[in-house]
């Protein structure tokens, strides 16, 4: 193949960062060195114009019923006019057909939603926009979705989570074509932090700790946080809230839906992250820092967490720094 087609598909409802994210970084990619080249095309039914999710409109390179190929990526982006284009038997078809010809198949954000409804999420693990995780398992049982990190690839098929995390996926697919070096310059490029891996999470606890209405929830998890290093243990969270362990865990499941000793751990694992990849720290440090017994805890923490060990998670950091 003279150079890779990645046909992105769009719709009327489409979200335009989904498909910028995409097409900026090849374009980038291709401005480079990218060899082969990346030969972008947006099909769209009928080669219509669509209207983005912001109101702006873009005009389509090729019919989505008419392209016949060749296809090295098929991606389809999400937005909010997913379910409309997830009903259509002529868009949901054409993907169908074409991810027969493609050699990766992807999705940003609520695109799971057409894939699946293709079929070609069925027995696969996937994700989506963490706000729709529930729904699109709801829907389609048989799939196996996965709200936490921000792209999932099984097979050769590739999901991801919400708008930005585009751009992590596509930086992931330009190393894979071209390697590491190319992709250090698209990300350099796009002025982006390459690369946060796929397993790391759409939502931080630092960012989701003051969601909940309750009071006694919110004060609670503001004390974990900002007392990692103390025992967090059921009785002594109990203890300091002044209810019974029974009780607070059901205050967390409710508010929060999870144990408060889960709550614990994925703090404890993403400031771990972050010192790892902010300070010197020898892992026993961070470990201790952290509340971690020992390093060995802190290890299981992160491959559970982040599918690697803490001494991987620092070297891909400053890898990536180092470009």
């Amino acid at each position: 193949m003279r150079e890779r087609v990645f046909l992105v598909v769009g719709y009327d409802g489409a979200e335009l960062l989904d498909i910028a994210c995409v097409t900026s970084s090849l374009d980038i990619a291709n401005r480079i060195g990218a060899t082969p080249p990346y030969h972008v095309v947006l099909a769209t039914p009928g080669q219509r114009e669509i209207s983005c999710d912001s109101g702006l409109r873009l005009a389509a390179e090729a019919a989505l019923e008419r392209f016949t190929g060749p296809v090295h990526t098929l991606l389809v982006s999400g937005g909010r006019g997913h379910e409309r284009a997830a009903a259509s038997p002529q868009l949901v078809g054409h993907v169908r057909r074409l991810a027969a010809l493609a050699e990766r198949v992807a999705s940003v954000c609520t695109g799971s939603t057409v894939l699946a409804e293709a079929g070609l999420l069925s027995g696969r693990r996937a994700t989506t926009h963490w706000m729709y995780a529930d729904r699109l398992a709801d829907r389609f049982p048989d799939v196996r979705v996965d709200a936490e990190p921000i792209y999932i690839r099984d097979g050769n098929v590739a999901t991801s989570g919400g708008v930005t995390s585009a751009l992590d996926l596509t930086l992931a697919f330009i190393e894979e074509d071209h390697g590491p070096t190319l992709a250090r310059g698209v990300a350099m490029g796009a002025v982006a932090y390459l690369q946060r891996p796929g397993g790391q999470a759409q939502m931080s606890i630092f960012l989701t700790r003051r969601v909940s209405a309750d009071d006694l929830v919110r004060g609670l998890t503001d004390h974990i946080v900002s007392h990692l290093a103390d025992d967090l243990g059921a009785t002594a969270l109990a203890r300091l809230t002044g209810v019974s362990e029974r009780h607070l865990s059901r205050l967390f499941a409710v508010h929060l839906g999870q144990t408060p000793g889960r709550y614990v751990r994925r703090a404890r694992t993403e400031a771990a992250a972050h010192l790892l990849t902010s300070t010197g720290l020898p892992l026993c440090a961070v470990a201790r820092r952290c509340g971690f017994g020992s390093a060995e805890s802190l290890r299981q923490a992160f491959v559970d967490r982040y599918g690697v060990p803490p001494s991987r998670y620092r070297a891909m950091r400053e890898t990536a720094h180092s470009g």
